[in-house]
């Protein structure tokens, strides 16, 4: 375009219709160099993260995953009549290694005969060894049973075996707690678990784990969805999904599953319910899903500005909170690639609202919604007024013009925390509820399926919810473990990690 001007012609009109046409080029090449550098500082960022991992690799879990959602389900489904009158299956298991201490626990049915008052006389006894891990070391309980008879009326007795988490299992209440938070809180993948174990001379196949880890999570769902309907019960939730992989069915190639965190927190208003976090699993991201985790909730809802949560709001629904993390960091990825000064104002600006939310901390929710309508509305609506300023004077095609205009999407739905003292500036405290998964996910901690995915987020939900209350996730499984098996479903409270930490607090 610009060669058929005659830039030497000395007719005014041809000047200014070259200066018009090299103005808008220079502008236009503005935007592109704009453009193209903030998705070179985009793939910079990127470029030196984790790689994907290879089929081979991903592989190493799938087999894991996939025998832990079979387990599960072996847990919680009804034995057929027929399987119940078939004698007990006789397993192959390799004898527990000699050299692990012996913990001897001797169930005895007493010394006299309860039907007719004679004595009892030892004709023999049942051993049953159960492999149990304590902090830092496997040990061997000995569950031992004498078998008697009365000398009098020649009664047998024997004192039944003792119910266990897994039956016709021998892992200890220990294992099973360390087993799961070694997966999912220390991210380490049951086939390296097998190869720890193994260094300590004890050989847990992986199918062992997995077995143990499907059966675990089926038996503990129960509480895991007591907790979701805490979470459902608060004023405010946040609510966050990521992606995990999953291997799709029949397939050697992975999908992209989602994994779902609501969590109540009351702790930054002083409120009396302990904090939640509650996740769930599905196969792809439809909006359909939050609705349905959180169909009949009225309250707030923090969240990012992803359509899918859309559903959730509305007349007799519940009602949005906006991320201004979110806001920011449109801001702070201009500045990073361009330097721009309006960005770096629009930082500034931000950053004040969060200084006042360091001091409306652990205030009533009075308290903070007086303060901030003191000092954070001016702030606030100054603000909002600037960046629709700001707009009018930038190119609409640019970074920043698309960073702006978020912001002034999502501003309105803000402003809400101004009139409520239960709510937050940010969903921050989802998004480090997902973390947990993002960095298992970083460690090849896939779901080979569907019921692994479920299995996943039943483990999850525990070990976070007792992390955000102060509670050694690994002491508190270990402890629900041992009781859950003949623990009634109505009183599932009585099992929670406030509950634990109440008890052991008294002790």
């Amino acid at each position: 375009m610009l060669n058929d001007l005659n830039i030497g012609s000395d007719d005014p009109s041809e000047l200014r219709r070259a200066n018009a046409l090299l103005a808008a080029e220079v502008k236009s090449q503005a935007l592109l160099i704009e453009k193209l550098q903030h998705q070179l500082a985009g793939h910079n960022r990127h470029r030196f993260g984790s790689k994907s991992e290879s089929l081979d690799q991903l592989n190493l879990t799938f087999e894991e995953e996939e025998q832990i959602a079979a387990s599960a389900k072996a847990q919680t489904d009804p034995v057929p009549a027929a399987e119940e009158d078939k004698p007990p299956r006789q397993h192959s298991r390799k004898p527990l290694p000699d050299h692990l201490d012996r913990q001897d626990q001797v169930l005895s049915p007493g010394e006299q005969c309860s039907h007719c008052g004679g004595s009892l006389k030892t004709l023999g006894e049942d051993v049953t060894e159960e492999l149990e891990y304590v902090p830092g070391r496997f040990v061997v309980n000995r569950i031992v049973r004498p078998r008697k008879a009365c000398a009098d009326c020649e009664t047998f007795v024997q004192s039944p075996l003792p119910s266990r988490p897994i039956e016709r299992g021998r892992p200890g209440p220990g294992l099973l707690a360390h087993v799961l938070v070694s997966k999912y809180a220390d991210h380490l993948p049951l086939y390296r678990q097998s190869q720890i174990y193994a260094r300590d001379g004890v050989d847990l196949e992986r199918s062992t784990l997995s077995d143990w880890v499907g059966r675990s999570t089926a038996l503990l769902e129960p509480l895991a969805d007591a907790i979701g309907r805490m979470v459902r019960q608060g004023d405010g939730i946040f609510a966050d999904d990521t992606p995990v992989k999953m291997q799709a069915p029949g397939q050697k190639k992975t999908k992209t599953a989602r994994v779902w965190t609501y969590v109540r927190d009351e702790r930054p208003w002083s409120g009396q319910s302990p904090p939640c976090a509650w996740y769930q699993f599905t196969v792809d991201r439809k909006g359909e899903h939050p609705t349905n985790h959180l169909t009949g909730y009225k309250g707030w809802v923090h969240a990012d500005g992803y359509s899918g949560f859309n559903g959730l709001f509305g007349e007799s629904k519940a009602r949005e909170m906006a991320c201004m993390a979110h806001v920011r960091r449109k801001f702070v990825d201009v500045f990073a690639a361009q330097g721009s000064s309006v960005a770096e104002e629009a930082v500034r600006r931000i950053a004040k609202l969060y200084a006042m939310e360091k001091e409306a901390r652990r205030k009533s929710p009075q308290e903070r919604i007086a303060l901030r309508q003191a000092k954070a509305k001016p702030v606030f609506d100054e603000l909002e007024q600037w960046l629709h300023d700001q707009l009018a004077r930038i190119s609409g095609k640019s970074p920043l013009a698309k960073a702006i205009r978020y912001a002034l999407g999502r501003l309105p739905k803000a402003r809400a925390y101004l009139d409520h003292g239960c709510l937050e500036l940010d969903n921050n405290t989802a998004e480090r509820a997902v973390k947990p998964v993002a960095i298992g996910r970083k460690n090849w901690m896939f779901a080979g399926s569907e019921g692994g995915g479920k299995a996943m987020a039943v483990a999850f939900t525990l070990i976070e919810t007792a992390k955000l209350n102060g509670v050694d996730p690994q002491a508190w499984l270990s402890w629900v473990l041992e009781r859950i098996a003949d623990h009634k479903i109505n009183r599932l409270d009585e099992l929670m990690p406030w509950r634990y930490a109440e008890q052991s607090a008294q002790q």
